[in-house]
C-alpha cells in the first residue's frame, strides 16, 4: 500500500520537527518507501493529503495531533464526495491533546503506531459534515474525524489554543477550562435532530461526538462507535466553574451522562441556530473554525481507518 504521511513539525511542542530524520528513518525501517510532506500554517495539511490521494497514494498518515488529523480527513475529499472511498486514513500521534487516539485505546510510541500501519487491518470510518458560517462570516463546509461542539467548548479551545501547551495537554486543557467557564455564560439554541420538532435550551456545551473523548480526556461520549453510522450527542446544561471544580472525575470517567445536567440523543443529522443576538463559537476537533447556525451530517462509512 503506496504511503504517505502529512507531518505537522510543530506538533510535541515542535518536538516532530527537530526529531523528524530519527523518526523518518524509523519510518522508512519499517513501512519501506514512503512519501511526506510538512505542513506550514491553516488546512495545509488538507490540501497535502488530498494531492497526495490524487497522486495515487492509498495510506495517508497524519503525524501530528488531532487538529493535524481533522485537516488530514478534510483532504479525503473534494466537492462534498470522498476522492477514493477505498483510500485509508492512519495516525502517528503526536499532540498534546490525543483524544482521537483515546477512542481505540492506542499508545504514542513510535513502534505501536508503526506495527499498525504495517498490518492489513482498516475498517470502515464515519466521518461527520460540518455546515457552518466561518469566522468570516461566510457559509463553509468541513469535515470532522472526531467530535464537533459548540459553547463553552469553543471558548475554552481559544484560550488552550492561545496559550503554550509546554506543560501537557492535560494541563493546558485543565486551566483553559477554568478559564472559560469564568468568561462563559449560557447560551440560547434550537436544536433539530434528524429533522424532528425544534426545541430551544439553555446550553454550557453540546457534544456532537463521532469518537468518545474531547478536551484532552474528557469522555463526553462513553458509548459512541466510529462505524455505527450515528452521531452520539452529548448536551450539557446548567453547568458553572463550582461544578466541574467539585465534580469533574465525572466528566473524566464517563459519570457525567448520570447527572440532571446532562442529555444525550443519537442521530445522523443534527441542525443547530443561536436564538437572535447569541454569537455561539464552534470547536472542532480542536480548532475554532466560525460559529452557529450548522449543520452536521454523518457520512456513514466514508472512507477507511487503519487499526
Amino acid at each position: 500500500m503506496k504511503t504517505f504521511l502529512v507531518v505537522n513539525p510543530r506538533s510535541a511542542n515542535g518536538q516532530t520537527g527537530k526529531r523528524w530524520a530519527e523518526i523518518g528513518a524509523q519510518v522508512g525501517r519499517s513501512l519501506g518507501d514512503f512519501g511526506h510532506g510538512f505542513t506550514q500554517g491553516g488546512m495545509d495539511a488538507a490540501r497535502i493529503a488530498r494531492q497526495a490521494i490524487e497522486d495515487g497514494y492509498e495510506c495517508i498518515v497524519a503525524v501530528g495531533g488531532d487538529g493535524t488529523l481533522n485537516e488530514v480527513t478534510n483532504g479525503f475529499f473534494r466537492d462534498g464526495k470522498a476522492i477514493n472511498p477505498n483510500a485509508v486514513l492512519g495516525l502517528i500521534p503526536r499532540g498534546t491533546g490525543g483524544d482521537f487516539r483515546r477512542t481505540f485505546g492506542w499508545e504514542l510510541d513510535l513502534d505501536s503506531s508503526l506495527a499498525r500501519l504495517r498490518s492489513e487491518k482498516t475498517e470502515p470510518f464515519d466521518v461527520g459534515r460540518l455546515d457552518f458560517i466561518n469566522n468570516e462570516g461566510q457559509p463553509e463546509t468541513r469535515y470532522f474525524a472526531n467530535i464537533a461542539s459548540f459553547g463553552v467548548s469553543a471558548v475554552v479551545a481559544r484560550e488552550v489554543n492561545s496559550g503554550s501547551k509546554a506543560l501537557g495537554g492535560n494541563f493546558s486543557f485543565v486551566w483553559g477550562t477554568l478559564k472559560g467557564l469564568v468568561k462563559y455564560s449560557e447560551k440560547k439554541v434550537r436544536l433539530s435532530a434528524d429533522g424532528g420538532p425544534e426545541e430551544t435550551l439553555d446550553i454550557t456545551a453540546v457534544a456532537v461526538a463521532n469518537g468518545r473523548y474531547f478536551g484532552s480526556g474528557m469522555f463526553v461520549a462513553p458509548e459512541a462507535v466510529t462505524h455505527d453510522g450515528l452521531f452520539d450527542v452529548t448536551i450539557w446544561s446548567g453547568y458553572g466553574l463550582s461544578d466541574f471544580v467539585l465534580k469533574s472525575k465525572g466528566v473524566y470517567n464517563g459519570s457525567h451522562v448520570t447527572w440532571k445536567g446532562t442529555r444525550r440523543l443519537r442521530c445522523r443529522t443534527l441542525r443547530a441556530e443561536p436564538m437572535e443576538g447569541e454569537d455561539v463559537y464552534l470547536d472542532v476537533d480542536g480548532e475554532t473554525p466560525g460559529r452557529l447556525p450548522c449543520t452536521m451530517t454523518l457520512i456513514p462509512g466514508a472512507i477507511r481507518l487503519k487499526v
